[in-house]
């Protein structure tokens, strides 16, 4: 018994087809030189066969998905005569690709009929397996197991390379149109579960996404107009959402969880409770729509609706099958894009509360900072940065690394920052908060090790003090545009043990900026952590020159120019950065006294306050800061046992602060009829636009600011 022997080359089905116009290139139908009737947009590309005498002679076998005319009155095809290539075929090469495997070759048992018959996959002018009558020239649908599961395959693997939501809804809309159906209407349940999570309340389904064949085309370059639908029109969606009604026909279908066609008794009411009361405008007559059900892990998510025109062959039974795999795969490839969502989601809320949103507005210096994490899927790791205002006007600058990117990284660098807040409150030494940092790091594990750089910056002296904890030293660009790496002591990375720490006392000069950083904006595969600080430098020095020596770079502006120096390979880790410009007080600017502990201290500091004040030429807040002064004062001489100090300084605002050797904070407290005290800080409460009280190592500084008028 003679054989075919038909060679299968692999399929691509992301590949465009060749010709294809620029509106749309999906489904279009080549010309022949033959008359052909118009083919119906979109239809499954058929399968030819080779002939014997073709196999003998060593042609090419016909790809998969290639379109052939039936020959007129039994004639062989004429040479001149080309196949139609579908979206997802190939032309098959004449020369074996030698690093590529070839799969076996099929072989075809001879079919009864005519060789026309057998190219054209009829049987006496009928469809083998469907048994309707097909068209002179029209697309033949999927005739072999094999078409399905090559069909299977491809869209599902597009399914499959979606991360989020709209990915995947897209993948499996692109994979099925026009290549399965004509168009399709995916449903998706509103909210989506997440997880584990039982949902409350009724199911609501929502229009997620529409795809269907343009009914216009372009005629040029080859393409033939695609036949116009009768009185269907698959656009038509007459509802973008539904409520599922418990025990109504459309449960019921998505509670099989298999797909069913439209003509079925279990799909006659489902369809227009999805669709809308004028389903029927939009669901073709016979086997032409199959109602898919999307079900997840562990529920139905929502639903799929697979549309063919009138003019295109119906539905066959075996594809009830196929499309049950594309709506499990997407089922499922939607269930993890919530759950990657939801992580996505934890991420970000991580990062937003263990980094400060907004630093704060500190006298004497302004602040910039930047934070990149290492890659989009890791948002946040153990990178942080921070400013905290401190008594005396002065504030704490912060960055610290803890090893690692994962949410351990993050959960230890949020542990880090609250204690590293709660030392600087007590107004430690930087060496200090260093050493009790340490102490932390080596109670939460072993192997918790992470770089820290504190300093304090004081800006009535200009004067800064650094302690480093195995930190890249920072970098502090002057005012006239040199850019200089500050000598500290590199010290050993928290978590250690049994390490001393040693700060250092600068200078500060006014309009100078320090730059604090981790190591990933110097330390990369490319270059190592050295040369990258001196590429720092050099570019804080050119940027410094672009203004001139007597106008410093602005602070958002120079962290962007310091981000551009990083190159393609240069994010293997997160970034840190915090900028810092001193502004200083001038010394004209405070007025400091001290103040024994007796009972005419209040009346003096009336009157020192008075003068400075006049010199300053605020002379409508005398009357205001004489009372609040007279409350803050009365109440620290009346306990305290050295003498007491009284600061005013001005900036933008008036701020007074008074520091005593007494460490109980005074708390506001609603004073009774009869008492005859406990009303200073009421009056100091609704006076002034701020105040406070912070504990010291030794004693406790209270603190109020009134606006300039």
């Amino acid at each position: 018994m003679d054989s075919t022997r038909v060679t299968e080359h692999p399929t691509s089905h992301e590949r465009p087809q060749s010709g294809a116009g620029p509106a749309d290139a999906r489904g279009a139908v080549l010309r022949t030189q033959e008359p052909l009737r118009a083919a119906p947009a979109g239809a499954l590309p058929a399968q030819a066969r080779m002939s014997d005498a073709q196999a003998r002679t060593g042609d090419a076998a016909a790809e998969p998905g290639t379109a052939t005319p039936c020959p007129k009155n039994g004639d062989a095809p004429s040479e001149h005569t080309q196949p139609a290539l579908s979206e997802h075929s190939q032309p098959a090469a004449t020369e074996p690709d030698p690093h590529r495997p070839r799969p076996a070759p099929e072989t075809i048992p001879a079919q009864p009929g005519g060789e026309a018959e057998r190219s054209a996959g009829t049987v006496g002018g009928l469809e083998r397996r469907s048994g309707q009558g097909v068209p002179p020239g029209a697309p033949m649908p999927m005739r072999r197991d094999g078409d399905r599961l090559r069909f299977v395959g491809a869209a599902t693997r597009r399914i499959a390379r979606g991360i989020d939501l709209d990915e995947i809804v897209m993948g499996l809309c692109r994979a099925t149109v026009p290549t399965f159906s004509d168009a399709i209407l995916v449903y998706l349940r509103e909210p989506l579960p997440v997880g584990d999570e039982r949902p409350t309340g009724p199911m609501l389904l929502r229009l997620r996404r529409t795809d269907r064949i343009p009914e216009e085309r372009d005629t040029e370059g080859g393409f033939m107009p695609a036949l116009q639908p009768e009185p269907v029109d698959l656009a038509v969606v007459t509802a973008e959402q539904c409520e599922v009604r418990p025990g109504g026909a459309l449960a019921e279908v998505l509670r099989g969880v298999r797909p069913v066609f439209a003509d079925a008794p279990a799909a006659h009411d489902a369809l227009p409770e999805l669709l809308g009361p004028d389903a029927q405008l939009t669901v073709p007559t016979g086997q032409r729509a199959i109602l898919a059900p999307l079900r997840g892990r562990r529920r139905v998510i929502g639903a799929a609706v697979f549309l063919r025109r009138p003019e295109r062959m119906a539905f066959e039974q075996d594809d009830l099958l196929v499309a049950a795999q594309l709506a499990t795969h997407s089922a499922l490839g939607i269930d993890k894009a919530v759950l990657y969502g939801r992580e996505a989601y934890i991420a970000d809320e991580l990062q937003r509360t263990m980094l400060p949103e907004a630093l704060p507005k500190c006298t004497g210096v302004r602040l910039a900072h930047r934070y990149l994490p290492a890659a989009e899927t890791a948002r946040v790791g153990g990178d942080w940065y921070d400013a905290i205002p401190l008594p005396g006007s002065r504030v704490a600058l912060v960055v610290g690394d803890v090893m690692g990117h994962s949410m351990t990284s993050a959960a230890i660098m949020g542990q880090l920052r609250t204690t590293a807040q709660t030392l600087a409150g007590l107004d430690l030494p930087p060496q200090e908060v260093l050493h009790h940092l340490d102490e932390q790091a080596q109670r939460l594990g072993t192997d918790r090790m992470a770089t820290c750089l504190y300093a304090v910056y004081d800006p009535v002296s200009h004067r800064i003090t650094i302690a480093n904890a195995g930190h890249p030293p920072p970098v502090l660009l002057h005012l006239g545009g040199r850019a200089e790496v500050l000598r500290v002591p590199p010290g050993a990375p928290i978590g250690v043990g049994g390490v001393d720490f040693e700060a250092v006392e600068l200078d500060a000069p006014a309009g100078g900026t320090l730059l604090l950083y981790t190591d990933g904006l110097v330390e990369s595969r490319l270059r190592d952590v050295w040369t990258g600080i001196e590429q720092l430098r050099e570019k804080l020095a050119a940027t410094a020159q672009l203004t001139g020596p007597d106008h410093p770079p602005p602070l958002e502006a120079l962290c962007d120019e310091v981000l551009d120096m990083l190159g393609p390979g240069d994010r293997d880790d997160d970034i840190a950065l915090l900028a810092a410009r001193f502004d200083g007080i001038a010394p004209s600017d405070v007025a400091y006294w001290f103040l024994e502990p007796e009972e005419m201290a209040p009346g003096r500091a009336r009157r020192l306050a008075r003068h400075a004040l006049s010199r300053w030429g605020l002379e409508e807040l005398t009357d205001s800061v004489e009372l609040l002064i007279s409350e803050v004062v009365t109440n620290a001489v009346r306990y305290a046992t050295r003498p007491v100090t009284l600061r005013l300084l001005r900036t933008d605002v008036l701020r007074c602060e008074v520091t005593d050797d007494v460490p109980q904070l005074p708390r506001l407290r609603q004073a009774r009829a009869t008492d005859e005290g406990g009303r200073g800080l009421y009056l100091v409460n609704r006076l002034a636009k701020r105040w406070g009280a912070t504990r010291l190592s030794a004693g406790k500084v209270v603190w109020f600011e009134l606006n300039q008028a």
